[in-house]
């Protein structure tokens, strides 16, 4: 399967919305915060690994400890991700910490900041 190919980025697709389901729904570790989400999933074209790129809203702290909570939950996730999925491999998952939503939501106060400055200047 190529990189570029409509079945991989289906594939890739299918896995994080199972994998965004089986976080939010089936794991009970309390070191994952409640407010996880799966932001991208990278599969390998042999299906072996995946990267799971998940975002968390809250401190360094909590994302220290979803990260821990994850990676200590992933041989779990992964046999559920097998049972879910019908895929001749499972990936192995590997968690990464995304903080582009929380980048996104800081880029935008300061503009709306910065707009509000603007049109307070032109009174």
């Amino acid at each position: 399967m190529r990189k570029n190919s409509i079945k991989y980025s289906r594939m890739n697709g299918e896995v994080q919305r199972e994998l965004s389901k089986i976080i939010s729904r089936d794991i009970k570790d309390p070191r994952i915060h409640p407010m996880t989400s799966v932001v991208s999933v990278d599969v390998t074209p042999d299906l072996k690994f995946a990267k799971v790129f998940v975002s968390v809203l809250g401190n360094d702290e909590d994302k220290e400890k979803t990260k821990k909570g994850l990676t200590s939950a992933a041989s779990h996730i992964r046999s559920l991700l097998a049972k879910s999925l019908n895929l001749r491999n499972t990936p192995e998952l590997t968690f990464f910490i995304d903080d582009s939503i929380e980048y996104g939501v800081n880029m935008s106060k300061k503009i709306d900041e910065l707009i509000e400055k603007e049109s307070e200047n032109e009174k």
